[in-house]
């Protein structure tokens, strides 16, 4: 890990997108709290208002509240690594993927061990999709294989195998029955959830695709490239609704990027999204131009493993070496650090 932080600590200070100076080193007014993992962080998603839940490679699951950073539960019970977590928001269901190939689901409020089991995938597990109405959930393993689960019995309603399918991430569509799966095949891909079968595949990219998101209102998809030293380190926009092809790429990182998400529209805001990368920044950029709004480099934290969106300006970003951080993104052009824990 020391060489790799040197080298993204370098790329970060020598190497500018759009010819600007970035700042750098840690905010002025960044509120420190504890810690609430003691390893890096793989995975973070909004639960509720206030409320976040994360994974990592303590093999554990948190729940604290994201504006204190005070930890309201501690979920223990993976025997490695936390890949992912996701949750339906404003529900009181948690589900986490792990290494040991397993995914469980624990409810907010129960004291004792998961509610659920969802066994079957004969590898670590990448990819965890919740239906919008939280009773069916998808997915996704380095096995090449999709599953889709009912969340009452955690029966198994569906396995499906793709050559070469190595899943990287997995999202729902709200409202409709299609999950969008990103995969180290290159390509970006839509599954129709009713029959667990490939309705479309996206045209392949130059890297391996890292993350997925889709838009509040189902019509684009956004999805991560892998890449170095500004080769590929995209996220590109694809229209799901018309062409079903890419629209349009943010670039501007200089390593892998890691995670994108849709923004809130905020007041007086024109759509936006922001991603996150091994170089340690979190992008916002114009959807529509595709410029670049806003940047924050997190010093110190290593390469950044995901992004989730509390509202209308403020993300959390979990990274490797820092914990979690919280971003504001104030007036439409500035990206600040709010608080670590």
């Amino acid at each position: 890990m020391g060489k790799l932080q040197s080298k993204i600590s370098f790329h970060s200070t020598k190497y500018r997108a759009d010819g600007s100076v970035e700042k750098t080193g840690p905010g002025r007014g960044v509120q420190q709290h504890n810690p609430v993992h003691t390893d890096a962080v793989t995975s973070v998603a909004a639960l509720k208002a206030d409320l976040c839940v994360s994974g990592g490679k303590d093999k554990s699951v948190v729940v604290c509240n994201w504006r204190s950073g005070a930890v309201l539960r501690r979920f223990v019970g993976h025997e490695h690594e936390v890949t992912k977590v996701t949750c339906a928001l404003d529900s009181n269901r948690i589900f986490s993927a792990s290494r040991d190939k397993t995914v469980m689901m624990w409810e907010l409020h129960r004291t004792s061990g998961p509610s659920q089991h969802f066994p079957g995938h004969d590898l670590v597990v990448t990819g965890l999709a919740v239906s919008p109405d939280a009773t069916q959930l998808c997915t996704g393993s380095r096995d090449n294989t999709v599953c889709k689960w009912d969340v009452e019995t955690g029966g198994c309603l569906g396995r499906a195998a793709v050559s070469r399918n190595l899943v990287t991430h997995l999202c729902w569509v709200p409202g409709e029955p299609y999950v969008i799966q990103t995969s180290e095949d290159k390509t970006v891909k839509m599954w129709d959830s009713r029959e667990l079968r490939v309705a479309h595949t996206f045209p392949g990219k130059q890297h391996i695709q890292t993350c997925c998101d889709v838009s509040q209102d189902g019509r684009y998809v956004l999805s991560s490239s892998s890449g170095f030293a500004g080769e590929g380190c995209e996220a590109t926009l694809w229209d799901l609704r018309q062409t079903r092809s890419r629209v349009r790429e943010y670039k501007g990182h200089f390593q892998t990027t890691t995670s994108c998400v849709f923004l809130p529209r905020g007041p007086a805001l024109a759509p936006s999204i922001a991603t996150s990368s091994y170089d340690s920044k979190v992008k916002v950029w114009d959807q529509a131009t595709a410029a670049c709004l806003a940047t924050a480099c997190l010093e110190g934290a290593g390469p950044l493993a995901s992004l989730a969106v509390c509202d209308s300006s403020t993300l959390l970003c979990a990274t490797f070496n820092s914990g979690i951080h919280s971003l504001r993104m104030r007036n439409g052009a500035d990206l600040e650090e709010l608080a670590v824990f």
